[in-house]
């Protein structure tokens, strides 16, 4: 498994610039000071949550008696649904649900599911279902795209400010472009092993 190319792909899924506008949409009512601490706990527990699929995915998916076949067809679906959402966006942007509550935002939806969302989870079940050995190479490359989606996230003010929102969402449709073949070569792998 080539570390940088599963790195990226983690990267692609995460979608940090696609959630610029979301993060800065739900942080709008929090006061300027929380907003870096909030951005920080958000990730790192997003973290958590993927580390956690990464050891403990299989064990999870023998327990609800799902096969890596189904997770994959499911996570491809799913990614494609988000794909196409980042190519042809919805109002709300890539997740419609927008949070109406004052006060901060706690897991949901920051950490749960605009970083660790359904995709990436079934993706890091995947990458060790079926090689475990490859759990450590998988791990770098989720700390490699968890940090620079951390550091784009950390500074999304800024970048805002820089690119603007037509940049924002030229580069989210180019990822939405690459994350669309990603999913579909998902899911031509779930079906080909689940016909094997």
């Amino acid at each position: 498994m080539e570390i940088y190319a599963t790195a990226l792909t983690l990267f692609l899924i995460m979608d940090p610039l696609g959630n610029i506008p979301i993060f800065l949409s739900v942080l709008n009512k929090v006061p300027e000071g929380r907003r870096k601490f909030i951005i920080i706990r958000e990730l790192l527990i997003a973290l958590l949550l993927m580390i956690l699929f990464l050891f403990a995915g299989g064990s999870i998916l023998h327990t609800l008696g799902l096969s890596t076949e189904a997770v994959a067809i499911g996570g491809g679906l799913v990614m494609m649904i988000i794909a196409i959402r980042m190519i042809f966006p919805t109002r709300g942007g890539v997740m419609s649900d927008e949070d109406d509550e004052d006060g901060e935002p706690f897991i949901v939806p920051l950490a749960v599911p605009l970083i660790a969302g359904p995709s990436i989870l079934a993706t890091l079940i995947l990458l060790t279902e079926k090689n475990p050995e490859s759990i450590p190479k998988a791990l770098m490359a989720l700390l490699l795209a968890w940090f620079i989606s951390a550091v784009i996230l950390f500074f999304s003010t800024k970048l805002y400010k820089l690119l603007g929102h037509r940049g924002l969402k030229a580069i989210e449709r180019l990822m939405g472009m690459i994350l669309i073949s990603i999913s579909v070569q998902m899911l031509l792998n779930g079906f080909s092993s689940f016909m094997a």
